[in-house]
C-alpha cells in the first residue's frame, strides 16, 4: 500500500490551472482540490511513472492515493475537459496552401504523444480542410511502416497525407480522446461520436476505430446538422421526379421506400421528406443505425443490438406510442419488414430504405422477406431508387466524340460531343465538381398493382415500366446529363446503372 492517506474519488474534479499539467498528466499524477486546498493524486499500479514527477516537486502539495477505479474516473474527466477545451472551436485562418505533413515535422518524441500540440494542430486542420473540401469521410488508415489519410470527396476517396506509423498511431488516439474512447484497447471496434465548432457553424462528428492486420483504421462521417439539410427542390431530382415526390408525401398512411448503395444519400432523402411535413401537428418518430441527424421535434430513436433494441423490436413499442409518421432507417430482415407493412395498413406513414439496385427490385426484395404480394399492393405508394452523380468541373471539361461501344451501351447516338474530366486548381485536380441527383420513381397505379398481384418478378415489372410514357429510368436520365456535358461517360460507368 502507498504510504499516503487514501480518499475516495468518485466526486472529485479536475484542477487545469497548472502550468506543467500535460507533464503530470504523462506521469500519471493528477491535480484536484481536496479540502479546498489544491492537491496531488496517485495511484499504487501508476507508481513507477508517478515518482519521479512526485519528487521534482519537493513536497509543494499534498500527495492522496486513490483507488485504480476512482483514479482512472478522475484521469478520464481530464481527458474530456480538454479534449472540449481543445476542439470546442477551431480556427477557421488555414492556408490552404500548406500540405498536412507541415504540421508534423516536429521532434519525434511529440509525435508520439497524442495531446502534443502538433498532434492536436494536425487533427484540427484535418477536420477543417475537410469541411472546406466538401469531404463526407475521412479516412485514417494503418499500414506496416507507414499511414494513410484519405478524404472521400463526392463519393471519391483522394489521398491527402502519408505519415510515420508512430504519428498515425498518435493522431488516432488523438480521435479517440475527443471521441470517448478506451485509447488503451486496440483489440475490438469502438464507435463514438464528437462535435466540432467553426465559428457559428457546429458539425457532428460520427467516428469508427476498427482493429486491422497492422494496427487500427478509424473513419470519421461529418453530419451535417438537421437544419441545413437540403429540401425536396434542392436535393437535385429533376422537376418531375420532384413533383411525384411531393404527391407521394400528401398521403397519410401507407410505405414509401428509398432504394440505392451506400452513400447514394438516402438518408438526406429520407429527412428532406420529413421536412415537408409539419412535425407541430404530427408525431414523427425515427429508428436509426446510427442516428445520422439530431432534429428538434422529432422523436429519434438508436438501435443498440447489445441489449436488445432491434430495429424490429424499436418499431414494436413505436406502434404503441401514437405515431403519425415513421422513419426506419433499414428494413433489413422479415420481422422488420412484415412489422413496416403492418403499421402502413394501420394508418402510419412508414419512410424507409432498402439495398436494391433499381426501383423494381425492391417489389421483389420485400416479397423474398416474406411480405405477400396483396399486402404490397394495399400498402406500398412508391419506391425510389437514386443515385449521386458527380458535376464535371465547368473550369477544366474537355470536349470528346462518343466512342461506338459507349453510344452502343447508353443508347446515345455515334458520334455526339462528350465532355471529359481533366482537373484543375477549382476542383482539387479531380476534374469534378459537386453532386447532381437522379432518381427513377415507381408509384402503384392499377397496372401495376395487377402485375405484383400475379406474382410478378423483378423483369415483369420492368417490362410494365418501359410501356409508361412517365416512367424515366436512371439510365436515361445518365445519358441525357452526358450529352448536356454535366458528367462524364467514366463516372456514368462508375455509377454502375444499368438498363431496364
Amino acid at each position: 500500500m502507498l504510504p499516503f492517506e487514501q480518499i475516495q474519488g468518485k466526486d472529485l474534479q479536475p484542477h487545469t490551472q497548472i502550468e506543467d499539467l500535460d507533464i503530470a498528466l504523462k506521469n500519471n499524477v493528477l491535480y484536484t482540490t481536496y479540502n479546498e486546498s489544491v492537491v496531488l493524486c496517485i495511484t499504487e499500479s501508476k507508481l513507477s511513472s508517478s515518482i519521479n514527477y512526485i519528487t521534482h516537486l519537493k513536497e509543494k502539495y499534498p500527495i492522496y492515493a486513490l483507488s485504480e477505479e476512482d483514479f482512472l474516473e478522475l484521469y478520464s474527466k481530464f481527458r474530456e475537459q480538454k479534449s472540449d477545451e481543445s476542439i470546442g472551436s477551431i480556427d477557421n485562418d488555414v492556408d490552404d496552401d500548406v500540405s498536412l505533413e507541415e504540421y508534423l515535422k516536429n521532434d519525434d518524441l511529440l509525435l508520439e504523444q497524442e495531446n502534443s500540440a502538433p498532434i492536436i494542430n494536425f487533427v484540427n486542420t484535418l477536420f477543417l480542410k475537410a469541411l472546406k473540401q466538401n469531404a463526407t469521410d475521412i479516412h485514417i488508415e494503418s499500414y506496416e511502416k507507414s499511414g494513410l489519410v484519405k478524404f472521400r470527396v463526392d463519393g471519391v476517396l483522394t489521398q491527402i497525407a502519408n505519415v510515420k506509423k508512430s504519428v498515425i498511431i498518435s493522431i488516432i488516439n488523438r480521435i479517440k480522446v475527443i471521441s470517448h474512447l478506451d485509447i488503451s484497447e486496440t483489440r475490438i471496434p469502438q464507435d463514438g461520436r464528437t462535435k466540432i465548432n467553426l465559428g457559428e457553424k457546429q458539425v457532428d462528428v460520427r467516428v469508427s476505430v476498427l482493429p486491422t492486420h497492422y494496427g487500427e483504421k478509424a473513419v470519421l462521417r461529418l453530419l451535417m446538422k438537421a437544419d441545413s439539410i437540403p429540401s425536396l427542390e434542392n436535393l437535385g431530382f429533376n422537376e418531375l421526379t420532384t413533383e411525384k415526390l411531393k404527391s407521394l408525401l400528401k398521403h397519410s398512411f401507407g410505405m414509401i421506400l428509398i432504394t440505392g448503395p451506400t452513400g447514394s444519400g438516402k438518408s438526406t432523402t429520407l429527412y428532406s421528406f420529413l421536412q415537408n411535413i409539419d412535425n407541430k401537428t404530427k408525431n414523427i418518430t425515427t429508428v436509426e443505425d446510427p442516428v445520422e441527424y439530431n432534429s428538434f421535434g422529432i422523436n429519434q430513436i438508436q438501435v443498440n443490438d447489445k441489449v436488445g433494441l432491434t430495429f424490429a423490436k424499436a418499431l414494436r413499442s413505436i406502434l404503441r406510442q401514437d405515431p403519425d409518421v415513421i422513419l426506419l432507417g433499414e428494413i433489413r430482415d422479415q420481422e422488420t419488414a412484415q412489422i413496416s407493412v403492418q403499421a402502413a395498413m394501420t394508418g402510419h406513414l412508414l419512410l424507409s430504405t432498402l439495398h436494391t439496385n433499381n426501383a423494381a427490385a425492391a417489389i421483389g426484395r420485400l416479397q423474398d422477406m416474406g411480405v405477400d404480394s396483396y399486402l404490397l399492393g394495399s400498402t406500398l405508394l412508391g419506391v425510389i431508387a437514386q443515385r449521386l452523380v458527380r458535376n464535371l468541373c465547368e473550369h477544366c471539361k474537355t470536349k470528346n466524340s462518343i466512342s461506338k461501344e459507349d453510344a452502343l451501351f447508353f443508347n446515345l447516338e455515334d458520334g455526339k460531343t462528350i465532355w471529359e474530366a481533366r482537373g484543375c486548381e477549382k476542383c482539387n485536380h479531380t476534374g469534378y465538381k459537386g453532386r447532381t441527383a437522379i432518381g427513377e420513381i415507381i408509384t402503384m397505379d392499377e397496372g401495376i398493382l395487377q402485375v405484383i398481384q400475379k406474382g410478378a418478378d423483378e423483369y415483369s415489372i420492368k417490362e410494365y415500366l418501359k410501356k409508361k410514357s412517365d416512367f424515366v429510368s436512371m439510365q436515361t436520365q445518365l445519358g441525357q446529363m452526358i450529352l448536356d456535358g454535366t458528367t462524364s461517360i467514366e463516372e456514368a460507368i462508375r455509377i454502375g446503372i444499368k438498363e431496364l
